[in-house]
């Protein structure tokens, strides 16, 4: 306890007071012993601070240092006055370094949780490598160093680095560098517990490692990034010869911060990855372009159920014929089921027929064996195909159709009548014995065969949004379209059964048309491009 009168003298101190502050002894100036903030809350007391008509005021609890201790001073104004008649008041120092400590730390804690809350929230908002090392370096540069670098894992010899500056923009670039030049990077890289920083001479740092302008480096932080079973990278803070440097416990944070930013990253490296691997299959499973074949004119059209994919269970393929002369094998299928699963087997079901080809004159060996192929598999679905083998002769197309449990296919005359080809059969992959009965037929120039899946005659829509699409729809729309070219009826019929459909649900739809093409045309207006077929 000190006690000093309004004029700023001590008048007494206690013992604990003396230890405290040694300068301090009664009669003594309370400017010359104690530290400012006690002085100055002391001036309120003064008569020259106040009016000499108002009474002594009262102050509130003020706190200060005193080295590296932190007080609480508590004013009481005593009844007593000096033998000048002064008043003097009574201030209790309380000691509170302990709770402000506490009060730092928790305030600590929460910004700590607050940023890391945060920079979760930024990180895992993205699948983009490139976007979370330049989120991860430009937070890590505001919250935790003048500083930061984000070293992915090497590729092809070269370092993707994303450096930023307090305040300034992520900036990506690929140095051709050996790791192992700066002490705990290439450990960091491998996954290896970090460096302590005390450990690691910030004049080593190569030129790379420090951005242009940055100035000296004071201190430096190498940590992992650590990914989902293997490292995503390494983060490298580096803070300036006049800042601070690295407490232990920063460096703690720092690798808490570390294990979320190598979390995103090591997520969005392996979506980047699986995103090729599927773009890859993909491309293997979706419908191929078709066009003419062996003389012969093929298109075909696809549509998935969802909007929002890409492959399904309908699928179709034209193999053209190995030999002059031989036919050409055209497929239409369609795979019990929707989405991946039942692209899946659409897939093996593809690549089964392409093996069997060298028997494809012969259409039920060929479902014989992809029956049993099937059969043995360990997938419970089946599936329906139509089987359709093209060869030209003179101006003719001479077909043979086969159906496997498909829908029959519907010809198309030159004069619009529209004919069902008679052929049918059990589907594959469901009992051990399927059989099934070839038609053969002739389609003369600008004759058209239509393979359809069910997808288009069961599509449901039209003014009540329940009504099927159905097959007499699909033969009356077919009827309008003779002397059309194959791609001109596959546009007809998808445009007309997305329009019956809208923006309802529906099956995957598939639809490909094989044509003997036209011989004649008319003169074109320019006389240089052909003009409309005739018959």
């Amino acid at each position: 306890m000190l006690v000093a009168d309004t004029r700023g003298t001590l008048v007494f101190v206690n013992e604990a007071a003396g230890a405290l502050l040694p300068r301090a002894r009664a009669g003594a100036a309370l400017d010359d012993v104690a530290p400012d903030w006690l002085s100055l809350a002391h001036e309120i007391f003064r008569p020259s601070s106040r009016d000499a008509s108002q009474e002594t005021p009262a102050t509130d609890v003020v706190r200060g240092s005193v080295g590296e201790r932190s007080f609480e001073a508590h004013p009481t104004v005593q009844a007593a006055r000096t033998a000048e008649g002064n008043r003097t008041v009574a201030w209790w120092l309380v000691e509170d370094t302990d709770h402000r400590l506490a009060r730092e730390a928790l305030r600590m804690e929460r910004a700590h949780t607050e940023l890391l809350a945060r920079s979760s929230n930024l990180l895992l908002s993205s699948l983009n490598l490139e976007r979370c090392m330049d989120v991860t370096a430009q937070m890590a540069a505001a919250h935790l160093a003048d500083a930061a670098l984000v070293i992915a894992t090497p590729r092809a010899g070269r370092l993707p680095v994303v450096t930023c500056l307090r305040g300034g923009t992520p900036a990506m670039s690929h140095p051709t560098v050996e790791p192992d030049d700066v002490p705990g990077l290439s450990e960091a890289l491998q996954g290896f517990p970090p460096v302590p920083s005390r450990w690691l001479d910030p004049d080593l740092a190569p030129s790379w490692l420090v951005p242009e302008g940055f100035g000296t480096v004071g201190s430096i932080v190498i940590t992992p990034l650590p990914g989902h079973g293997m490292p995503a990278g390494a983060l490298v803070l580096l803070r300036r010869s006049d800042t601070p440097a690295f407490t232990e416990r920063e460096e703690v944070f720092a690798r808490l911060f570390a294990a979320r930013a190598g979390a995103a990253m090591s997520a969005a490296r392996l979506y980047a990855e699986q995103s090729a691997i599927s773009e890859v299959l993909m491309r293997e499973l979706l419908p191929p372009a078709l066009h003419q074949v062996g003389g012969v004119d093929f298109a075909g059209g696809y549509r998935p159920s969802g909007d929002h994919e890409r492959i399904g269970g309908d699928f179709y393929d034209v193999h053209p014929s190995a030999t002059e002369g031989e036919a050409s094998l055209a497929v239409l299928g369609d795979v019990c089921g929707k989405g991946l699963e039942a692209a899946v087997l659409t897939g093996k079901i593809r690549n089964t027929l392409h093996a069997l080809l060298p028997m494809a004159d012969d259409h039920q060996q060929m479902l014989t064996l992809l029956n049993t192929s099937l059969l043995n598999s360990h997938h419970t679905r089946f599936a329906t195909l139509v089987l359709a083998s093209a060869l030209r002769q003179g101006h003719e197309v001479q077909l043979r159709l086969t159906s496997a449990g498909h829908l029959a296919p519907l010809i198309l005359r030159a004069g619009g009548e529209v004919e069902e080809a008679d052929t049918h059969g059990t589907l594959v992959g469901a009992i051990p014995d399927a059989r099934s009965h070839t038609t053969a037929l002739t389609l003369a120039p600008g004759e058209t065969c239509v393979l359809y899946t069910d997808g288009i005659t069961e599509a449901r829509g039209g003014p009540l949004g329940e009504t099927l699409f159905g097959e007499k729809r699909l033969r009356r729309t077919l009827s309008e379209c003779a002397g059309m070219p194959a791609e001109g009826i596959v546009e007809r019929v998808q445009m007309l059964a997305s329009e019956w459909v809208g923006d309802g649900r529906h099956d995957d739809m598939a639809v490909v048309v094989i044509s003997a093409p036209r011989t004649h045309h008319l003169s074109a207006v320019n006389g240089r491009t052909r003009g409309r077929y005739t018959a």
